[in-house]
């Protein structure tokens, strides 16, 4: 660190400052370009990592802070390397990486990088497909296909063993599946007095997965088992890029469709599923979050006619962007092939098939961005990759 008469300073890895100002109160900031805050001591406090304080393997605390007076004070801190040393006024000393504290400060963490999203159109041609063995649970090759499923909304996985409901063990090897009113999997093929579009040869346009359902399911996993038929591509389209260019060319119609919620609902003669939600869904940031579209099961409330009338045509904008060719990929999925979908962000479909030409056969599931999410950080832990 360098040195100077009245504090120390650290440089950090990642761009931001930390530093121990006025020694005989011992108080200690963090800097960057925007921020410039004093550190509450018990904050520090809380985050002590001594083998008496922490259990090393869970990184549960042994203690509980809600029980504590939060008024303790900094009796002496010293920064060294990339640790601060610091001894507080209930006698605890202790050494805390600076790097975690400035990931807090920056509300950052370990794969919020790697989540960013990449926006896409038609033209995407260079997404990587990755090669199924039976040691990729636990390989850096999983660890790139979740990266590369975050950026894009989706990943492929081929050469996937399509015998004994193989979707199943690979959905539980990332996470668990969760469970609906369709099954722990369901299969998609031609069947009589189908209870939904799927399970015809019938096109399907851009749609999202259960919009009817609280929480919605967050990712969606289809194996292709067989596909003898020339049609029936499978289609995705990236909803993030399609709202973002929505809210840039058609602000007043981006806006109504952040904010007007509609019900969307599902009946078979087991359940009746309903929930709402807007068309696009935004972050408490007023990012993007989720998409819902599925204009089969989607009811409008009532408002006023000037409102409707706008939000009818701010729809109609979006199908429009939707299901144009533009925005849509095309390809098809053989025996084998497995594909993870963003159901929060992308919308997918499905192009006519005849089904006399043979059997087209997937099995679908769905899991939890906390899977994902979990086993992503595993993988970092596991290879130490940053």
């Amino acid at each position: 660190f360098t040195h100077k008469t009245e504090y120390e300073m650290l440089r950090s890895l990642v761009g931001s400052e930390m530093c121990i100002r006025d020694r005989d109160n011992n108080k200690v900031f963090f800097r960057d370009e925007n921020l410039n805050e004093e550190i509450h001591p018990f904050w520090l406090r809380e985050r002590v990592e001594n083998i008496e304080l922490l259990d090393q393997k869970t990184q549960q605390r042994l203690f509980d802070p809600s029980t504590m007076e939060s008024d303790v004070i900094i009796k002496s801190a010293i920064i060294e390397k990339d640790l601060l040393n610091i001894t507080f006024s209930d006698g605890i000393e202790t050494k805390i990486d600076i790097n975690k504290i400035i990931r807090e400060f920056k509300n950052s963490n370990s794969i919020s990088k790697i989540k960013e999203k990449v926006k896409w159109t038609s033209s995407l041609n260079d997404v990587k497909k990755f090669n199924f063995h039976e040691n990729i649970y636990e390989s850096v090759e999983m660890h790139e296909l979740l990266a590369s499923f975050y950026k894009y909304g989706f990943a492929i996985l081929k050469n996937v063993p399509t015998h004994d409901n193989y979707l199943i063990k690979f959905a539980n090897s990332v996470g668990s599946v969760r469970r609906t009113n369709f099954g722990e999997h369901f299969n998609v093929s031609s069947k009589p007095s189908p209870n939904d579009l799927a399970y015809t040869p019938l096109p399907l346009a851009p749609h999202t997965d259960n919009p009817y359902r609280n929480p919605v399911p967050c990712i969606q996993i289809l194996h292709c088992i067989e596909n003898e038929v020339t049609g029936g591509l499978s289609t995705l389209v990236d909803g993030y890029t399609v709202t973002e260019d929505l809210k840039k060319d058609f602000p007043e119609y981006y806006e109504i469709l952040t904010k007007v919620k509609v019900k969307f609902k599902f009946i078979d003669k087991d359940v009746i599923l309903e929930d709402w939600s807007e068309l696009i869904e935004l972050d408490e940031n007023k990012n993007f979050k989720q998409v819902r579209f599925s204009p089969r099961l989607d009811y409008v409330p009532v408002l006023k006619k000037e409102e409707l009338d706008l939000y009818y045509k701010a729809r109609k904008k979006l199908s429009d962007l939707y299901n144009s060719d533009f925005y849509r990929i095309e390809f098809k999925l053989m025996s084998g092939d497995l594909i993870m979908m963003d159901n929060y962000r992308l919308l997918h479909g499905r192009t006519e098939f005849n089904p006399n030409e043979g059997k087209r056969f997937l099995q679908g599931c769905y899991i939890e961005y906390d899977s994902t999410d979990s086993k992503l950080r595993h993988l970092q832990r596991k290879f130490n990759i940053n």
